[in-house]
């Protein structure tokens, strides 16, 4: 009989446990869980089982249990869109988003080849300025030029974005404009429409039973903490992207009618702590026509790839942290209302709701005074609704950040549909048993949730799998010959 191992001159906890792992009967097994979620952050893990059984015998053709895994338990993603909160998840919901834009401009995934013929723009919508702040302006040549701060500021300078005076800075402005974006969108593509028909000389019903607005659209968070949104814009027939819109349903009238409603969107907000508030979008209004033939010089696969790229950032790339400030004890109120009805300071956050003071955040002064002034808003009754408390560490912004219409191509539910259908035949082939055919078989599985992320010496195994993952995906951005 083997000795019981015996770690305790490790002085590291999960040098231990690693060792520990590498002593059980199957270590491959474990390796190989870690492997199949790409050393996905903070995987979830399951225990349970599954059957395949013969729907006209009911004898079980194959089965699956998490007691027979070397750990006791399956590893599955966390499916976190945020590449500051696990790489390997963000990894494939941008893969995914960019097949999703790609085959609304190209064609693909049930979306036909001829869609790349319809009038199509990308165009940017901005927010408006709420004081002047740090930028970093360029001549043609590559020169920086000063600041109107005097100074010449490099690329990575940390006051880029932030105000030159706080003091007059509108920050309640900023953040009801963040609270307010996906309204400001909602209704901006309903004038959209109302422009378009204006000037086609259509009514509303008739520009409907004529063409289709069909997009997609990604927000991004600028240096100074507002959001912005890219949206890829096309007309197509009134069924959608599998007919063409009529020869007069131009690019043309579709960039007049873009730059009309973003002019006439407006929404007004209205508080007694405030006063009456009118948001608008910003001056800066980019719109460009996408090229049909993909030689031009925004391509299909470059707008894809632009758009994929900003789906999996969020709020942090403004400076700002990727976690929710609520206390978890009290959810953000500061008080518990006990069984006698009466309300409780809540001791964990001593009252203030907070999990962490946002005094102590380590963030630009610029940032944690947009954090205050969403905290403070939010608390307000008139603002009760946006749930700015909710959203103080997204510095107000709650919506979505991307989205498309209906018609626009695909889904990414159908996309992830595929896959799973594509590994499901790729086991049954592998297991080379044809009365495993999907309709003789009945699949039965029981799962529970047991935990979040890994062991300490599963965590080390993980960290690998993250660095080789990351060096060849440089390397093959490098262009290196080997890969």
């Amino acid at each position: 009989m083997k000795a019981p191992l015996d770690l305790r001159h490790v002085a590291s906890l999960a040098l231990r446990d690693l060792i520990h792992l590498a002593h059980l009967p199957d270590f491959d097994r474990v390796q190989d869980q870690i492997s199949q979620v790409r050393g996905c952050t903070r995987p979830v893990q399951l225990v349970g089982s599954t059957e395949t059984r013969d729907t006209a015998t009911d004898t079980v053709l194959r089965s699956y249990s998490t007691a027979d895994e070397p750990t006791g338990r399956l590893l599955t993603t966390c499916g976190n869109r945020r590449s500051s909160r696990c790489p390997a998840c963000s990894r494939l919901y941008a893969a995914d988003t960019y097949h999703l834009i790609r085959a609304g401009l190209s064609g693909g995934k049930t979306v036909p080849d001829t869609v790349r013929t319809h009038p199509r723009l990308f165009v940017t919508l901005t927010a408006p300025s709420f004081g002047p702040v740090h930028n970093r302006r360029t001549t043609d040549t590559g020169e920086t030029l000063a600041c109107r701060c005097g100074d010449r500021h490099p690329a990575d300078d940390p006051a880029l974005g932030t105000p030159l005076s706080p003091a007059t800075y509108d920050y309640t402005g900023a953040v009801l404009w963040n609270a307010h974006a996906g309204a400001l969108w909602a209704r901006f593509t309903t004038y959209l429409r109302r422009e378009l028909a204006a000037h086609l000389g259509l009514t509303q019903k008739a520009l409907n039973a004529a063409l289709r607005v069909s997009f997609a659209k990604v927000a991004e968070y600028q240096r100074r903490g507002l959001v912005h949104f890219h949206a890829v814009i096309r007309l197509d027939g009134p069924e959608g992207n599998n007919e063409p819109p009529p020869r007069w349903a131009t690019t043309d009238a579709l960039t007049y009618a873009v730059k009309a409603a973003a002019e006439r969107a407006v929404l007004t907000v209205a508080s007694d702590a405030i006063g009456e508030r009118q948001l608008t979008w910003g001056d800066q209004l980019d719109i460009r026509p996408i090229a049909s033939l993909g030689d031009g010089e925004l391509t299909d696969q470059k707008v894809a790839a632009y758009v994929a790229k900003y789906a999996t950032k969020s709020a942090e790339d403004s400076g700002t942290v990727d976690r929710s400030l609520r206390c978890p004890h009290c959810t953000g109120r500061g008080y518990r209302t006990g069984p006698d009805g009466f309300r409780d300071l809540c001791d964990p956050c001593d009252g203030t709701g907070q999990s962490e003071p946002i005094a102590d955040l380590p963030v630009h002064a610029h940032v944690r005074q947009m954090i205050r002034t969403a905290w403070d808003l939010g608390h307000l009754p008139e603002f009760a609704e946006l749930k700015l408390w909710k959203w103080a560490h997204m510095l107000g912004f709650r919506g979505h950040f991307s989205s498309k219409s209906r018609r626009y191509s695909t889904t990414l539910g159908a996309l992830r549909d595929t896959r799973r259908a594509w590994r499901t035949e790729r086991a049954r082939a592998a297991d080379d048993r044809p009365e495993l055919a999907e309709e003789t078989t009945l699949v039965v599985s029981h799962w529970q949730y047991l935990a979040s992320g890994y062991s300490p010496g599963e965590e080390l195994l993980a960290a690998q799998v993250r660095h080789e993952t990351a060096l060849t995906d440089r390397r093959k951005t490098e262009g290196d010959p080997w890969l």
